[in-house]
């Protein structure tokens, strides 16, 4: 990676950090000192034991995460939001859920304390929401300096996304509790991991004749670049807008020509930004299938330019939990899950494009069927059907 990246991906580091520091105290105060004073004490269920070690959000007897598996988790996250352009803000639902248990323990709270209980909801939502943005800044700048970066229409998903990001927090805060989100996070990944099943279907891909000839021509250029021919054939070429406008947009993408009318994504972008604030992700797995199915880009361009809509909805969506209804964060614990993502987010980018696109999909579809279904039966069911959710 070229020095002016790295500087500008330690900055984003470094800028996360100094907010994090500058944020902790606030959080830890109002709203979560005022729900653990109201919570029963003991030892039991549902309980807080003041005489207990403090863990997640400085309750006594929450998990207690260690900060190096937060930075190993961090990686997978930023690798896989960087590979495929979305699935981020799922793994980083999936490790804070499950791989290090705060869902299970705000579980019990449900009924002896349900405002601590909704409040783990949306400090799960933000953290979330933390990772997915680091990263996507990280992966933006990366496949813009790549070439495979549609900017024209990552502004207009982010333009709408920008609403959608607001309102659902300032809605929605307080108000679900965690069985609920659970299960409403597994039937909206289900959804869109079965469509994107149908995708892969020899059906499915008879519409994708543009995607897959930009796609073959990318990866024809990357064999003879590696073989050292010197041709111009061998040039990696990237995206190309050829036309702005108001109702029609233009570019090519290693000859192929792609265009869209820029008021359809402003308006997929509202309701992404809208969904995505709700589960708490950055919205990565609703707009990679919006830019397959809908524009119909290959993978290689898509999670760049996913990656650029879900930073915009993310830093909405986190001045809308925080400042707005004042959700608490544990700093300290998403600080090292950052230092994770920054690495996965540079490492993503460099090894997406020698996996096939096919492959990029497919790998999609997996991760969401199992997530989709072990979050559904967990939330509705009490259990998943899954080992490890």
């Amino acid at each position: 990676m070229k020095k002016n990246t790295w500087i500008i991906v330690s900055l984003a580091v470094l800028l996360v950090a100094g907010a994090a520091l500058l944020l902790t105290e606030p959080a830890e105060a109002g709203k979560l000192a005022e729900a653990i004073a109201k919570t029963p004490t003991g030892t039991g269920p549902g309980q807080i034991n003041p005489d207990a070690p403090k863990g997640f959000l400085g309750i006594p007897g929450a998990p207690k995460p260690f900060w190096f598996f937060g930075i190993l988790w961090g990686i997978w996250v930023g690798w896989i939001f960087s590979t495929v352009g979305a699935f981020g803000g799922i793994m980083a639902g999936v490790g804070h859920i499950t791989v290090f248990g705060l869902a299970d323990y705000g579980r019990t709270f449900r009924t002896t304390s349900p405002t601590l209980n909704k409040l783990f909801t949306d400090s799960i939502r933000t953290s979330n929401q933390y990772l997915v943005g680091l990263s996507s800044l990280i992966s933006s700048v990366t496949y813009y300096r790549m070439g495979r970066l549609v900017l024209p229409l990552g502004l207009a998903l982010a333009i709408g996304g920008i609403a959608g990001a607001y309102l659902v927090p300032v809605l929605t805060a307080g108000k679900i509790s965690l069985s609920a989100y659970i299960g409403y996070f597994g039937i909206i990944v289900l959804v869109i991991g079965c469509f994107l099943f149908y995708e892969t279907t020899p059906h499915g891909q008879e519409k994708k004749k543009a995607a897959r000839a930009a796609a073959r021509a990318f990866e024809d250029s990357l064999k003879k670049k590696a073989a050292g021919e010197s041709s111009a054939a061998a040039e990696v070429t990237g995206v190309r807008v050829a036309e702005w406008g108001v109702s029609r947009i233009r570019f090519t993408f290693f000859g192929v020509e792609f265009s869209f009318n820029p008021i359809w994504p402003i308006v997929g972008g509202f309701f992404i930004a809208a969904i995505s604030a709700f589960i708490g992700v950055g919205g990565g797995f609703l707009y990679v299938p919006f830019l397959t199915s809908v524009t119909g880009l290959p993978m290689y361009i898509v999670a760049g330019t996913s990656a650029l809509a879900v930073f915009v909805s993310m830093v909405t969506a986190i001045f809308s939990f925080m400042f707005i209804k004042g959700t608490p964060i544990d700093f300290f614990f998403i600080g090292a899950e950052l230092i994770g993502i920054a690495i996965g987010s540079v490492v993503g980018p460099m090894t997406s494009k020698y996996i096939p696109d096919v492959w990029l999909k497919r790998l999609f579809v997996i991760l969401a069927l199992y997530v989709g279904i072990g979050y559904t039966t967990k939330g509705f069911l009490g259990y998943s059907v899954f080992p490890g959710m």
